[in-house]
Order: structure tokens, then C-alpha cells, then sequence
């Protein structure tokens, strides 16, 4: 018992940072509203998480989630007014192209910045996993059905690069990410509004 003890006192930041990821990715599935403060918490659990294992854009990742979640809170805010509220759309072809060219200079700003200005001993994975959550997480935010596609791509290759550091609660969280990514996009599709209209765009 005092061991696992010991365990769980040494790890409590990436302990605290997966049940808070839990909730996050539970309330999202249900577009709760409830989302963007557990989001905030997570953040705040992993910002430390991250700078202990070095990965300085994950870590940095963690800021731009406090941020797109209050911006994702406000969006998601129910007004009165049922017509005025955000709903679940598909991403138009223009908006994909965006976002493609926004990944690559993302990955190729946080490779170089990494990879010559620090001592992150996976720069490449770090800076791929993070352009491309930064992505993930507006399209969340606006709620575009195909965020949760990114994130079942991003979530399963963060697993493997996490279980090379050693960071094992964190593993098992975007293990689960990955498949209720899955739940979640699959919940989205039945949304009325993207039933009755399937080519609504941005």
C-alpha cells in the first residue's frame, strides 16, 4: 500500500490531468456545456505534466486550451434563442484546404523551434501532435462533425509516444480518447440538423 501510495502522491499531476481528461471527453460526446471548464482544469494538470517530460509544445499546447476553451465555451453558450444556437456542420472544402496549409506551417514552425532551441528528445512527434490538436480543438470549439476524426488520428499516435516516455495514466487516457473519439463522432452524424442536411458547410 505505501508504495502505491508513493505512486499515486508522485504522479498526482498526470493522475489529476486523465480523470479531468475523462470528464472533458465525456461532456464533449453530449455537447454539454460543462466541457470547457473540465478542458481548463485538464489543461492546467497537464501544463505541468508536460514541462517534466520536456515536451515544451504540449506543454505550450496547454495555454492555447485554456484559451479556445473559453472561446469554445462562449460559443457553445445556449442564448434563448434556439435558431441563434451553434450546431453540429460539416467542413466545407475551402475550410479543409485551410486547414491543411495552417497544420504544415504549424508543424514546420514548432519542428524548428524545438528542434534547434530546446532539448525535447521527440521534436517531430511533439510538434505534429500539437499543430495538429491545436486544429482539433477549433473545430471542437465551432463544432465540425470531422474534429473527431483528427483526434482519433492525434490520440493514437500521442498513446504510443507517451508510452515511449513512460507516462502511463496519460497512455490509458488518450487510449480512451481515441475510441470515444469514435463514440463521439459516430453520436455527432445523428445530430438532425447534419441528418437533414449533409452538405451544410462553414
Amino acid at each position: 500500500m505505501p508504495v502505491i501510495l508513493d505512486w499515486v502522491y508522485s504522479n498526482k499531476l498526470e493522475i489529476g490531468g486523465t480523470l479531468f481528461g475523462l470528464i472533458y471527453i465525456w461532456f464533449s460526446i453530449r455537447q454539454n456545456i460543462y466541457t470547457w471548464p473540465a478542458g481548463i482544469l485538464t489543461a492546467l494538470f497537464y501544463f505541468g505534466v508536460f514541462l517534466d517530460s520536456k515536451l515544451y509544445a504540449s506543454m505550450s499546447l496547454q495555454g492555447y486550451y485554456l484559451i479556445i476553451s473559453v472561446y469554445g465555451w462562449y460559443s457553445w453558450t445556449e442564448k434563448g434563442n434556439l435558431e441563434e444556437r451553434l450546431k453540429v456542420s460539416r467542413s466545407s472544402k475551402a475550410l479543409w484546404l485551410k486547414l491543411v496549409f495552417l497544420e504544415l506551417a504549424l508543424l514546420s514552425f514548432m519542428y524548428a523551434i524545438l528542434s534547434r532551441f530546446t532539448d525535447s528528445p521527440i521534436p517531430l512527434a511533439d510538434a505534429f501532435i500539437t499543430s495538429l490538436s491545436i486544429i482539433a480543438t477549433w473545430m471542437l470549439a465551432r463544432k465540425k462533425l470531422e474534429n473527431w476524426l483528427i483526434w482519433i488520428v492525434g490520440d493514437l499516435i500521442s498513446s504510443i509516444l507517451y508510452l515511449y516516455l513512460g507516462l502511463y495514466p496519460t497512455v490509458f487516457l488518450f487510449f480512451v480518447y481515441a475510441i470515444m473519439a469514435v463514440v463521439g463522432y459516430n453520436e455527432w452524424r445523428k445530430e438532425p440538423d447534419l441528418v437533414a442536411s449533409r452538405t451544410q458547410t462553414v
